[in-house]
Parts: C-alpha cells; sequence; structure tokens
C-alpha cells in the first residue's frame, strides 16, 4: 500500500482538506493518507522547513510527501516533484523543497499549473501526477525536467570563537522554545568548555538536561530535543510567555522582504568558556 503525507496550510475548517484526500483517493484508492499537519504557516518557511524535514524522515522509503504551502503566494507557475533520499517530496515552486532538503535534489520534474486558479484545480492536477507516481511511473515520465527553480535554504546559526547564535525556530504548544543549533553543530564549537545559554539579559542555563523531568517543577532547563535542536523550556511552565519569547517576526519580514529577502527572529547567544 502506497503511504502518502498531507502538510498543508489549510486548516480543518472547512471542506477542502477532506476534498483534497477524495480528489487523491479518485486516483489510487489504496493510498494510505497520513496527516502531518494542517496548520503551517503561509509565511514562515524555516518553521514550515522544520516540522516537515523531521516528521518526513521517519517515514518509508517510497513514501510521497505533498507539502501545500502558501500556493498562491509568489504566483508559483509550477509544482515541483523530487527525489529526495528516496522519498519524493511534492510542493510549490516557492522555495519551500530546499529548505527541507537543505541542497538541490538530483532528480526533480514540474508539473505545469499556469492555467489553474484556484487550490482545487492545483490539487487535482497534483493528484493526478500522483496517480502516476504511485502505479509505478518512473519519476520523470510524469512531468518535466525541471531546469529553473525557486530556492531558499534554512536559517544557519552565526559562529565566533567563543560563541554561537541561535535563531528561535519553532515554539510549540507547550511555549517550548526550539532554536536553530543542533547537537553536533553545538559540540563541534563547545570543543569540550563550559558555556552560558542567554535567551534574555541575565536569564542564563549552563547545563544540558536530559529530559524536561530533570529539572525542578518551574525550573528554566535546556536540552536537545527528539529531532537534535536546542530547546530551552521550564518544567510545568511556559517560557516563551513567561519571558516573552518569539520567533519568526512577520511584520518586519513583509517589511524588508520585498529588497533583502530577510527572515527576522529573534536570537539566542551560548557563550563558551
Amino acid at each position: 500500500m502506497q503511504i502518502l503525507t498531507l502538510s498543508t496550510d489549510i486548516g480543518h475548517h472547512d471542506y477542502l482538506t477532506g476534498a483534497v484526500k477524495g480528489q487523491l483517493l479518485s486516483q489510487n484508492a489504496g493510498l494510505n493518507i497520513t496527516d502531518i499537519t494542517h496548520y503551517l504557516s503561509q509565511s514562515n518557511f524555516p518553521q514550515a522547513a522544520y516540522v516537515c524535514a523531521n516528521a518526513f524522515k521517519h517515514f518509508p522509503s517510497k513514501t510521497i510527501h505533498i507539502i501545500l504551502l502558501n500556493l498562491f503566494g509568489n504566483a508559483s507557475k509550477q509544482i515541483l516533484i523530487a527525489n529526495h533520499q528516496e522519498q519524493f517530496i511534492v510542493c510549490p515552486d516557492n522555495g519551500i523543497l530546499t529548505m527541507i532538503t537543505e541542497n538541490t535534489p538530483a532528480e526533480i520534474i514540474s508539473i505545469n499549473i499556469q492555467s489553474k486558479n484556484t487550490l482545487l484545480e492545483i490539487t487535482e492536477t497534483i493528484a493526478a501526477a500522483v496517480g502516476k507516481l504511485s502505479s509505478g511511473m518512473k519519476l520523470n515520465d510524469v512531468g518535466d525536467v525541471a531546469v529553473n527553480i525557486t530556492e531558499k535554504f534554512p536559517l544557519r546559526p552565526t559562529l565566533g570563537n567563543d560563541w554561537i547564535d541561535g535563531q528561535i525556530l519553532f515554539i510549540d504548544r507547550f511555549e517550548n522554545v526550539i532554536i536553530n543549533i543542533t547537537q553536533k553543530e553545538f559540540e563541534e564549537q563547545r570543543k569540550g568548555r563550559t558555556f552560558k545559554i542567554v535567551f534574555k539579559r541575565n536569564e542564563v542555563i549552563d547545563t544540558i538536561s536530559n529530559n524536561y523531568a530533570s529539572v525542578n517543577e518551574g525550573e528554566k532547563m535546556a536540552w536537545f530535543n527528539s529531532a537534535g535542536y536546542l530547546e530551552i523550556a521550564m518544567n510545568k511552565g511556559n517560557i516563551a510567555g513567561l519571558f516573552g519569547l518569539q520567533g519568526f517576526n512577520e511584520k518586519m519580514h513583509e517589511q524588508a522582504n520585498a529588497v533583502q529577502n530577510k527572515w527576522f527572529y529573534q536570537t539566542v547567544r551560548v557563550f563558551f568558556e
């Protein structure tokens, strides 16, 4: 049975998610459709990439991952289908592909959607392509080889001799704060030294915990989460709200994106001693 995942910004408030699933099943009634999320942020691509990449890697090879994100944001004229690490990613040509894969996949095809005006017209075209792919058709026979695509890449921490600056990438429903510093990056920069994680003036964490239960209730902590990213949290508390921590600043991004294409995030600095 072909596994297919859906990650969208559609939500669950109307019929659209169900209609998209109906279109897919009409092409292949044997699809095993799994929801990742339907609440991706339309403008926060780094956050969407974090969610998708860290979910996709747990699926079997040949899984098809459909991402419907900001379909009309830049009037994209094509849908991309990429073969990445033996899984297929289907998404609009708006930069989300390379933010997830962190490079340009070697095998990418495109599906023209220039004449499509509504979401369901676009997803009907996607469903037809997925029907072919899930029936065993080779990727290059499903669409045209993609020559020019939009590329955007993940946020990277900034490095100094004795410090590393990360950005708040994601704040979860418990208001735990995920920083775009992986455990590998942290240890390579640390080089066995002691450290201080500074996320607000005079707010410091100098220990890496194993999990939330490693500290007393109400105590702040840092650990590397299931995705391998640095996370600051509070046992039985909401650290983001308590300390006014924020991630992506949509208003600042909108003002600057037209000329600079920058992402605005609050930073967290780690000092090494």
